[in-house]
C-alpha cells in the first residue's frame, strides 16, 4: 500500500443536466493506494462538522460519485476517482469522511470517446450513468 497526502477534494455534481464541482474545504486528509486486485483506493478526509448533513446523506444514498482530488502539492494535476462513501465519524468539531473507488485518469481518453458515444446516441442523466457503467463491467470482464 501507498499512502498520500489528500490536498483537495472537489465532488463533482450533476444539476439540471449541468456538471459542478463541489469544493470540500480540507482540514486534513489521506489517500491510500491499496494495491489490490480491483485497483481500490481509499480516500479519508477530515473536514469541519458543517458538512456532516451532507456526507451523511451521500453514504445513506450509497450511490457511486465522480471526485477529483489533488495528491501531495497543490501545483499537481488533479485525478479522478468514481468512489462510494463508506462512512463518517465525528470528531470533537470535526467529521471525517471515508471513500472506496477507483482511480479513472488512466482511463480518460477511453472514458471521453465513449462518453461522447453516448451523449450521440441520446442518453442523459441517470440512463447515461447506468449505460455507460453497463459499458464498463463489459470492458472490465474481457
Amino acid at each position: 500500500m501507498k499512502t498520500f497526502k489528500l490536498i483537495s477534494l472537489d465532488i463533482v455534481e450533476e444539476k439540471n443536466d449541468d456538471i459542478t464541482q463541489r469544493r470540500i474545504k480540507l482540514q486534513d486528509g489521506l489517500i491510500i493506494n491499496r494495491e489490490d486486485d480491483r485497483g481500490r483506493w481509499v480516500i479519508e478526509a477530515y473536514v469541519d462538522e458543517s458538512y456532516e448533513e451532507f456526507f451523511e446523506v451521500m453514504c445513506r444514498n450509497n450511490e457511486e460519485i465522480m471526485v477529483q482530488v489533488k495528491i501531495t502539492k497543490p501545483s499537481n494535476t488533479p485525478a479522478t476517482f468514481l468512489v462510494k462513501p463508506v462512512e463518517t465519524n465525528k470528531i470533537g468539531n470535526h467529521i471525517n469522511i471515508i471513500f472506496m473507488g477507483t482511480i479513472i485518469d488512466r482511463q480518460r481518453e477511453y472514458i471521453e470517446k465513449t462518453l461522447k458515444q453516448l451523449l450521440d446516441k441520446g442518453y442523459q442523466g441517470d440512463e447515461l450513468l447506468e449505460e455507460f457503467k453497463r459499458l464498463g463491467e463489459e470492458s472490465s470482464s474481457n
